[in-house]
């Protein structure tokens, strides 16, 4: 699904998540570790909603997404959270390290984003991160800006950090592509005039991209 800037200027920049587009879903991972530390995905997803749906100060999720606060004190709300739901036995020390295995990285996404390099195209990578560290080798070559949420104190959805993002690169937010799994995210990129993919799979957003930059060759068979 493409979201379109209301102002059409020429495109310029393509911007990427990283967990769940440069890497194949994220979900699998959570969904091992809840079967291995017997959480009750119900528990789960209550908590993830009335924390997304809860804006202000002191939100456990978007003060680690910020940096506000840091990994371990994360993993010790979490697990304290979760036993209130009923999910008791979980271990707070490591926890973040549990949910995420290393991921399998999406080959195709990393050659399309070579092919916006070489055809003149600015790249950046948009990543709210969960305390999590990032494999950077090539990206200076592969990357013109790079924004992590908990190094800017920003997280998606806010309008600022995509803003942030576009002055880093040069070109205003109308003339960016951006890429992200999460859909709340596609809305806060098109609110500053972005226009954005919903990524479902790599096929499917070549397809797009190659559409929107006139790449045919791009585009699965």
């Amino acid at each position: 699904m493409t979201s379109h800037a209301s102002d059409q200027v020429p495109l310029q920049a393509l911007i990427v998540d990283y967990g769940g587009v440069l890497t194949e879903a994220v979900r699998p991972s959570m969904q091992t570790w809840m079967a291995a530390e017997h959480v009750d995905p119900e528990h789960w997803r209550d908590l993830m909603h009335a924390w997304l749906r809860t804006g202000g100060e002191h939100n456990p999720l978007h003060d680690l997404e910020t940096g506000a606060i840091s990994g371990p004190e994360f993993e010790q709300v979490l697990a304290r959270e979760l036993a209130q739901r009923g999910s008791t036995g979980v271990v707070p020390d490591g926890l973040l390290s549990r949910m995420f295995v290393e991921p399998v990285l999406e080959a195709d996404m990393f050659d399309v984003l070579r092919r916006a390099k070489a055809s003149g195209l600015k790249t950046g990578l948009l990543s709210n991160s969960w305390a999590n560290s990032y494999e950077r080798d090539g990206w200076d070559d592969l990357f013109d800006a790079v924004v992590i949420s908990g190094e800017v104190g920003l997280r998606k959805p806010d309008p600022e950090i995509f803003l942030l993002i576009a002055r880093q690169l040069g070109v205003p937010p109308q003339a960016c592509v951006f890429v992200d799994d999460i859909r709340p995210n596609i809305r806060g990129a098109a609110g500053v005039g972005m226009v954005g993919i919903l990524h479902t799979d790599a096929a499917t957003t070549l397809t797009e991209l190659a559409a929107l930059f006139d790449w045919p060759d791009l585009a699965p068979a």
